[in-house]
């Protein structure tokens, strides 16, 4: 595996000296319609299931710190991808979602658009579509000739984490502190966090965690995710009345499979609810209430993002951006699926 470092812009990587560059409006000329065709797609899949936005954002965090689209290819006689890694088993969905729109934008412009390049637009219509900020996705990336299903379930951060290690997990990709908490808003769905294959990339400020956390404004969890979050009954971060609903939907029958909301005030809209939640002892994981009680300079930066939501969002974006250009593959490495579910 290569190693990669961030170059000074934004949207430049360099890969053993060689930069890669994505670009914005990278299918103006060659398929115009592409992120309308997109966002079409996606608008609709939220209209008809409002969990679809952050199943779709998560996917992208999934196939990310790589961002190749090799979370998309299925399992064969002689070929085992990331589907069925831990925390993506009877997790991950959408996928019905990429299929839809990667077969009409093969009608439209055939082998010009890639997997991994859907998924990154997809992330960003979701949080748009939620109320979210907008951003300008960098294209050309390339889609991958395989997977790995060891760095999927070796390198996701459980969601009983501690911050230590999830600033380890973050960094060990390049993102930095600031990048953690605001992207940990949309991180989790159902099973586990995305923090996808977090392969050992770069290295950065732990910032990005942060804003990543703010990811968690959408979506759900299983039971079985924070079942230890349950315990406790007492300690500063303990909301009792919180705690207790919690605990009265998880004691039903076939409790760890219920799903409860990451943000009960806002769960389907993405603002910087979650980081006010965290402040009032509601943050449903343990790994994201760890963010105001076991680090001083995490509390703070979500006590900033509570407190000013547009400095969340800009945060959010600009490690979306960050997160989005992770060990691609570009020119002639990789390929451009005709089929998102198999290498061509």
């Amino acid at each position: 595996m290569v190693s990669i470092n961030v170059a000074n812009t934004m949207n430049e990587t360099c890969v053993d000296d060689i930069s890669i560059v994505l670009q914005i409006d990278l299918y103006k000329n060659s398929c115009p319609e592409a992120e309308s065709i997109i966002y079409s797609w996606v608008e609709n899949a939220v209209s008809q299931d409002s969990r679809m936005a952050a199943s779709l954002l998560r996917l992208h965090f999934h196939d990310c710190f790589g961002c190749d689209g090799s979370v998309l290819l299925d399992d064969t006689e002689d070929f085992t991808g990331e589907k069925t890694a831990l925390p993506n088993l009877n997790s991950l969905r959408g996928f019905e979602v990429i299929d839809a729109i990667k077969s009409e934008l093969e009608s439209v412009c055939p082998q010009t658009v890639s997997c991994a390049d859907i998924l990154a637009t997809a992330a960003r219509d979701s949080v748009v579509i939620s109320g979210g900020p907008s951003w300008e996705v960098e294209m050309g990336r390339k889609d991958s000739l395989g997977a790995s299903k060891e760095a999927a379930t070796n390198n996701i951060p459980g969601p009983n984490s501690t911050v230590p290690i999830l600033v380890a997990k973050f960094q060990n990709v390049g993102l930095s502190f600031n990048d953690m908490i605001a992207l940990s808003g949309d991180i989790f769905y159902d099973n586990a966090p995305c923090i996808c294959k977090c392969l050992n990339y770069i290295t950065m400020k732990p910032s990005i965690g942060i804003v990543v956390a703010g990811a968690h404004t959408l979506g759900m969890a299983r039971c079985s995710t924070f079942s230890s979050r349950l315990q406790g009954s007492n300690g500063p971060d303990i909301n009792l009345d919180f705690l207790q609903n919690l605990q009265q939907l998880c004691s039903q029958t076939d409790g760890n499979s219920r799903l409860a909301r990451l943000d009960l005030v806002s769960p389907a809209t993405f603002d910087n609810q979650y980081y006010i939640n965290l402040l009032s002892g509601e943050g449903l994981l343990p790994s994201d209430q760890a963010l105001v009680t076991d680090d001083y300079q995490t509390r703070q930066l979500v006590l900033s993002y509570a407190e000013d939501p547009l400095a969340f969002f800009e945060d959010f974006k600009n490690s979306m951006l960050k997160m989005g250009s992770l060990g691609v593959l570009t020119g002639t490495d990789g390929q451009i699926r005709g089929n998102c579910r198999v290498v061509n």
